[in-house]
């Protein structure tokens, strides 16, 4: 059965899903129609108070709303919210040192390689790989990502960030919400 929770939690980018949901997509339209200093001051608020009501529900403290929404969207063994302040924190790298438009780029292919990666080899994975992810995963969620980035950015590009990030998932031994939008930045920056 695989974990919706985390693919929820990511969602399609708002101009692939018909329903955009409470991380990926909103903050991808955020970053695009803000000005930088207000999408990282935003950032940087929701990291700190999202680190507070981590290390408070961690303690044991029952947060209204908070404490019910990582108990359905967070893993068991994970720390209290950890999947969204990586997300956060990670955009706010990207955002830091990258164009405001290959920021979204990047957290478009974030968005859609996590969750197709992660539904595709949890329905579909038959050869794992490396770190117990299947390479049905990886190619599937590296193909979706490389055909919806078409959209975005030449087809070359799209191709070569879709795989280099992909590669970058799967090895990646920090959680994948730091690494990918970094490595995603990385190569259409080299490539664009």
């Amino acid at each position: 059965m695989p974990d919706l929770r985390k693919i929820r939690a990511h969602g399609l980018p708002g101009r692939f899903a018909p329903c955009p949901t409470f991380s990926g997509s909103r903050w991808q339209r955020f970053i695009l129609l803000f000005d930088r200093d207000l999408t990282l001051s935003t950032l940087v608020l929701t990291l700190f108070a999202g680190f507070i009501l981590s290390d408070a529900v961690s303690r044991g403290y029952t947060i209204p709303v908070v404490s019910a929404i990582i108990a359905n969207l967070e893993r068991r063994d994970a720390a209290p919210g950890r999947g969204a302040l990586f997300f956060a924190l990670g955009a706010l790298f990207c955002l830091v040192f990258f164009e405001k438009a290959i920021v979204f780029d990047g957290l478009v292919v974030l968005s859609l390689l996590d969750s197709v990666t992660t539904l595709a080899g949890t329905r579909f994975g038959r050869t794992r790989i490396y770190n117990h992810k299947s390479l049905e995963g990886t190619l599937a969620g590296a193909t979706v990502t490389a055909v919806a980035l078409c959209l975005l950015v030449p087809p070359p590009a799209a191709l070569a960030t879709a795989a280099v990030a992909a590669v970058a998932e799967l090895v990646s031994p920090v959680d994948d919400n730091l690494v990918v939008p970094v490595v995603a930045c990385l190569a259409l920056t080299a490539l664009l």
